[in-house]
């Protein structure tokens, strides 16, 4: 089956610095800091692969950045893997996984996942309907309360990235 390209933050801990794997090529920020204007000053990565490590937290804070990168909330099970070895993770069980993780009403991006909601499951709710021919699905998207009511409007914006993403992977 297809697979979609995927954005995915990695470190290189020697060299202090992301590297973002954006639809398959890899691009350097200039330093620790994953934001817009880091993004503007990006250049492509051209060092060994070996050294870079899936970064454990995919979240973007930067909502500019966050809008560009659709980084998906991975298993806890590839953070920190080398870029071959998530790469053949990703060949091998993303699809599934994504597919899994839409089917059962819960959101793979990254964006939708803040600290607030581990700590309030029930707080803050919003429905996107995904509609996939004469099946309807309802994807949820969990926040916190009075700290997550500002984040709530940026996560409206993820909502249009998450449907995208849901009648992608369900029309395969």
């Amino acid at each position: 089956m297809p697979l979609r390209p995927i954005d995915a933050t990695f470190v290189h801990p020697k060299r202090r610095l992301y590297v973002v794997y954006y639809r398959g090529a890899l691009w350097q920020l200039p330093r620790m800091e994953l934001s817009d204007k880091a993004w503007q000053n990006k250049k492509p990565y051209t060092d060994d692969n070996g050294g870079l490590y899936l970064s454990t937290n995919q979240v973007i804070s930067d909502p500019i950045l966050a809008q560009k990168l659709r980084t998906l909330d991975l298993p806890v099970a590839v953070h920190r893997s080398t870029l071959p070895r998530f790469e053949a993770w990703w060949a091998t069980h993303g699809f599934t996984w994504l597919q899994d993780k839409i089917k059962t009403g819960e959101s793979p991006l990254a964006a939708h996942r803040t600290k607030a909601a581990d700590s309030h499951p029930s707080s803050v709710t919003t429905g996107v309907t995904i509609s996939d021919g004469d099946k309807r699905q309802d994807i949820k998207s969990h926040g916190g309360n009075k700290q997550n009511a500002q984040g709530l409007a940026e996560n409206d914006v993820f909502a249009d990235m998450l449907s995208d993403l849901a009648n992608e992977v369900l029309k395969q």
